[in-house]
């Protein structure tokens, strides 16, 4: 397996970003705010964007960050690569101390996705793809040196006889609700399944999933990442407004609602 240059950069800044993070996570020293928007904001997620911007700025690629200085549409929009990061998905999981927290960073290209990184960095697993090479799972015991007999190849899980939706720990609505109520697929069985943070599109990739309805606000920088790594074995992120794959690096960072199915 041949990782390019900037896969390389991107597992490297996901890698000493998480384990800053499990040191905060550990020490119960949060620093906890609020943003204007009400969401809340820790000493990790300040401190692993320091380090994620870090790392990356050796590729020379502008970087678009939910913690860093967001550049100005005019300055961005002619951009033809941008790194697109949440240096802490899943705050409210951080507080909670339930361990679904992740670390994303992706790569985009012509307003398109092409690496994926999500560290889960609680659950020792770390999800990676790039356009063209696949999706695959690597065990934390494996990362310093890189064990090709830790790495899988997604997707992993056979399928059942259930239809799995995905629903989100912190942000589940009434639309969504409704959509897994009125949903009918086959004779399957559908069943709800919540989850915090980008995870909901590595259990997608990895076959322990079906479907991501997405009916609330988000950010770019919460499905940049997931969108290739859900891509690169055979899901479509679909923005249910203009019914195409999503499309990144938009004057309104804020994602249209949207389905994440095959």
């Amino acid at each position: 397996m041949k990782l390019s240059k900037n896969l390389k950069l991107a597992i490297d800044a996901s890698i000493q970003a998480g384990k800053k993070i499990i040191e905060i996570y550990n020490s119960d020293n949060f620093n906890l705010e609020y943003k204007l928007d009400d969401s809340p904001l820790t000493l990790a997620d300040t401190t692993s964007n320091k380090i994620i911007e870090n790392i990356l700025e050796a590729s020379n690629i502008p970087i678009l960050s939910e913690e860093g200085n967001i550049l100005d549409f005019n300055n961005r929009k002619n951009l033809k690569q941008l790194w697109i990061v949440d240096p802490l998905d899943g705050t409210k999981e951080f507080i909670k101390k339930n361990n679904e927290f992740t670390v994303n960073i992706a790569l985009i290209e012509n307003s398109k996705p092409v690496i994926g990184v999500i560290y889960a960095p609680a659950l020792n697993v770390l999800y990676f793809s790039e356009k063209k090479l696949g999706t695959y799972k690597i065990l934390i015991t494996a990362l310093d040196k890189f064990d090709k007999s830790k790495v899988f190849r997604l997707p992993l899980v056979e399928k059942s006889d259930e239809y799995k939706v995905l629903t989100s720990r912190s942000h589940l609505d009434d639309k969504t609700l409704d959509y897994i109520d009125n949903l009918k697929v086959n004779n399957l069985k559908v069943v709800s399944v919540p989850m915090g943070s980008s995870l909901k599109f590595c259990l997608l990739a990895e076959g322990l999933a079906d479907c991501y309805p997405r009916f609330s606000p988000c950010m770019e920088w919460d499905t940049a990442a997931g969108q290739v790594i859900c891509e690169q074995v055979g899901f479509k992120v679909f923005d249910l407004k203009t019914m195409k794959p999503i499309v990144y690096n938009r004057e309104n960072l804020i994602n249209n609602y949207f389905i994440a199915k095959k």
